[in-house]
């Protein structure tokens, strides 16, 4: 990468931690690629196909809308037309630089947060799909919990803090990306955590069930099985903390139709998710909830005490379940539900150990994050 592109990374940092106050995100995609997918907060202005043919004329014709006393973050799919802008614009006197790997580039951005209030749990977001991974740890020991594919992250967020990692676990199959839990836990030779009801064809699994404890250090990592999501959901007590995986999240639930989209399907996985969610927010409200998804409306790390969450609006199925309305929980799932994870049918076969990965296994699970309720 030279000092004419930017690391993604480092526009992750500047957009969620800084603000972004110096800093323009201009996507050169085709506006219907920007709708789908694209960074928080930034600018549109579609000349991809124009930036392919070296055919500037648009770009050229806004230069006016383009603010001069502020950085400019070229990104496109690949890196290859964002530098072709980029170059165009110094040329006119602007700052401006392309995001390394574009789009592709952004959908692989790992950044770690301590939880405040919370001691022994490491945040691992990807600001580009919406996944939440976490190191839990104690003592000298760690388990990873949900990992994305990108093991190296996670090696070195445990050698960064002298941990070592005594077991991986998943709080569900997972069907918008593809899992690095197995590889990891292979290559460590340590235990990997799932529920029976996810476990699929895979073999060489520890598997959880409802009351299990995983020993990390001097403390218990309670599982709780809260079905709904996948058939073998399940979320973490750790302390004060519930990792909820895709059981709850902050802004909703996990949709109940990947599994099966038939309708009476869905009803009967909603009516578990309700019941689950219920069992879940039986807790006291200084439960601090750590989902495995987000939005990016709210900052980082993704966290929220119970108790402010049954006050706050936002979670419109979360206060179905607090006011006792299963029918109306399960009605809003089934009216809101939209489009499915990208490739979600081919990431399931693989994390459940029907499917060998191959081919563009990365690319697979680029896109927005789509793993919400509603």
């Amino acid at each position: 990468m030279g000092n004419t592109d930017l690391a993604p990374a480092a526009v992750a940092r500047r957009v969620h931690d800084d603000g972004a106050d110096d800093l323009t995100v201009l996507d050169v995609r085709n506006e219907e690629d920007y709708r789908v997918w694209h960074i928080e907060g930034s600018t549109n202005l579609p000349v991809y196909d124009e930036l392919l043919e070296y055919d500037y004329s648009t770009l050229e014709d806004h230069l006016d809308d383009l603010p001069e006393d502020e950085e400019l973050a070229v990104v496109c799919v690949a890196g290859v037309t964002s530098s072709r802008a980029a170059a165009f614009l110094r040329e006119h006197g602007f700052d401006a630089r392309s995001v390394d790997n574009g789009m592709h580039g952004w959908g692989r951005v790992h950044r770690e947060h301590e939880v405040e209030g919370v001691d022994g749990v490491v945040q691992v977001v990807r600001p580009g799909t919406g996944c939440v991974s976490y190191l839990v740890h104690d003592g000298d020991e760690a388990l990873v919990v949900d990992p994305s594919q990108y093991v190296g992250q996670y090696l070195a967020a445990a050698d960064e803090r002298a941990l070592e990692i005594v077991g991986v676990a998943d709080t569900h199959a997972h069907a918008d990306h593809v899992s690095g839990a197995r590889r990891l836990a292979g290559e460590l030779d340590v235990p990997y955590h799932l529920h029976a009801e996810d476990a699929g064809d895979l073999d060489r699994v520890s598997e959880l069930a409802d009351g299990d404890t995983i020993e990390v250090g001097g403390r218990e990592v309670v599982v709780q099985h809260t079905p709904g999501h996948t058939p073998g959901s399940v979320s973490l007590r750790v302390g004060d903390a519930l990792l909820s995986g895709d059981t709850l999240f902050l802004r909703s639930v996990g949709r109940p139709d990947l599994e099966d989209g038939d309708e009476v399907a869905v009803r009967e996985a909603a009516s578990r998710l309700f019941d689950s969610v219920d069992d879940l927010t039986d807790a006291d409200d200084d439960t601090v909830v750590l989902p495995g998804h987000f939005d990016d409306a709210g900052g980082r790390p993704v966290a929220t005490e119970l108790g402010r969450l049954r006050e706050e609006t936002t979670n419109e199925l979360l206060a179905h379940v607090e006011a006792d309305e299963a029918d109306a929980f399960v009605e809003t799932i089934v009216d809101g539900l939209a489009d499915e994870p990208a490739n979600y049918n081919e990431i399931k076969r693989i994390n459940r150990g029907e499917a060998q990965p191959v081919g563009d296994v990365e690319g697979l699970e680029l896109g927005p994050n789509n793993c919400a309720a509603n």
